[in-house]
């Protein structure tokens, strides 16, 4: 395959995964929150829990129709731009997609359909049921995803026969190091996606007036499972970099703009700052910390981290000032979030539960609304930092980028990759259509939950 080609096939592969993450993480959320949600009104029977399942399942269907639209271009590639890494490490990689799609993404697909229109079709414990099949599924569809891409970040389990990769050992394969970390951390900013999205959307009801009593209701539970889910995913952040140093060192020396591996006994210094230039192997300009890179990435005042000079440049990450800076805006949203859940919880304590005293607070309610996007930026970044740190390997020490595209012309692709863009752009107009319906219809404060269905006795069943 040519060099444009091949340039070609990883930005198809780029502009897919950064528009089809935009959605799975907001399933996942979502549905995650409504179960929350739902099992409120299962337990206390209170008619403004059970609208508001209705009302934000309706953002769930839409998000989740998108999401599965968008997915179907990104796995075909699999097999039209990357054959040969296919056929190199299909025996995990394909097996594991097809895991994802048969025990996770079929229980949420068949689940969802009771959830949205079984409503007064179902008793409520049997759609709570159906509510919790889709959240496992959603999450249980991120976990193998971020199974498959941990090992490619971290192979093991492994061994490589006649030009092929054959599976020696399933668990090690499945639980591969960078696993624990990079699912945990993953399934926390989906998480985290969806809270900021639920409380940015209804400070905008409150911002507005409209049905305060209805929207400081679903704005105080995100800020809740906020106040939980924020910092949980900064440990988890942190953890998963001391795991990155230890088995990924370019990847952490590009991120952190770090050339020269310290001396023993010596702390390497943290850039706050800095603009790295790989041609010249160093930063041009660098604010400093001295010590505080080795504490960071070995949790150690000692820790040696190993600079990017000591790695040939054959294997260092290309593009290092994008990989600098994404991990610092994804970092630096994931302390925002918490500083703004901190504030918000201290606000409503002063505010002693008073809702014209909230909505008073007109400044904090409009951070929320403006925090929105925030969530989406990080992961994107997160996400560059994590497929763009690992080059110029595929599979990481295995296989590289170079070595696993199909030699197709880059006329064709060039073609598809114009003919996805065309089509997402449908995709998202056609949400941001919708979803301005819903934000503009509102909550239906007059619906009611449907009558249980009368129990059939024993007698009358024989008889039937």
């Amino acid at each position: 395959m040519s060099v444009e080609a091949l340039d070609l096939a990883r930005g198809q592969f780029a502009m897919t995964a950064i528009f089809h993450i935009l959605w799975p993480i907001l399933t996942i959320s979502l549905s995650a929150f409504l179960l929350v949600v739902e099992i409120l009104w299962v337990k206390t029977s209170d008619v403004v829990w059970y609208r508001h399942a209705r009302f934000w399942s309706k953002l769930l269907l839409l998000n989740f129709a998108v999401g599965v639209v968008s997915g179907i271009p990104m796995e075909f590639q699999f097999g039209t731009n990357w054959g040969p890494f296919s056929e190199y490490t299909g025996q995990f990689f394909g097996n594991i997609l097809g895991f994802e799609g048969a025990m996770a993404f079929m229980l949420e697909a068949g689940f969802v359909g009771i959830m949205m229109l079984g409503w007064e079709r179902v008793p409520k414990g049997v759609h709570l049921f159906a509510t919790a099949m889709v959240a496992l599924g959603s999450s249980l569809s991120a976990f193998w995803i971020m199974v498959a891409n941990s090992w490619l970040q971290t192979p093991s389990g492994v061994a490589e026969v006649n030009g092929k990769l054959v599976v020696t050992d399933y668990v090690k394969a499945i639980f591969s190091p960078d696993m624990p970390w990079g699912t945990s951390h993953m399934w926390f900013a989906a998480l985290e996606t969806g809270l900021v999205v639920v409380a940015g959307i209804s400070a905008y009801y409150l911002l507005k007036r409209r049905d305060p009593a209805f929207f400081v209701r679903s704005f105080k539970l995100a800020l809740l499972l906020l106040a939980f889910v924020a910092p949980v995913q900064i440990w988890l952040g942190d953890s998963s970099g001391v795991d990155v140093f230890a088995t990924q060192p370019a990847k952490g020396a590009a991120i952190e703009g770090h050339w020269e591996t310290n001396a023993p006994g010596t702390g390497a210094s943290w850039s706050l700052l800095a603009w790295p230039d790989a041609a010249q192997q160093r930063n041009d300009w660098s604010l400093e910390v001295p010590g505080l890179l080795s504490l960071l990435g070995t949790h150690s005042l000692h820790g040696q981290i190993k600079g990017l000079r000591d790695i040939p440049v054959a294997e260092q990450p290309p593009m290092i000032p994008l990989l600098y800076y994404g991990f610092r805006v994804m970092a630096g949203v994931g302390f925002l979030f918490m500083v703004l859940a901190f504030w918000t919880l201290y606000a409503l304590r002063k505010s002693r539960g008073r809702l014209e005293a909230l909505l008073a607070q007109r400044k904090l309610l409009l951070a929320w609304v403006l925090a929105i996007p925030l969530p989406y930026i990080a992961v994107e970044c997160g996400w560059i930092v994590r497929e763009v740190g690992r080059q110029p390997w595929l599979v990481y020490g295995l296989l590289r980028t170079s070595q696993s595209a199909s030699a197709i012309p880059a006329g064709a692709i060039s073609g598809s990759m114009i003919m996805f863009a065309a089509f997402y752009v449908i995709l998202i107009t056609s949400f941001f259509v919708f979803a301005r319906r819903w934000l503009r219809r509102g909550p239906d404060l007059g619906l009611m939950p449907p009558a249980e269905p009368a129990r059939q006795s024993a007698a009358h069943a024989v008889d039937y």
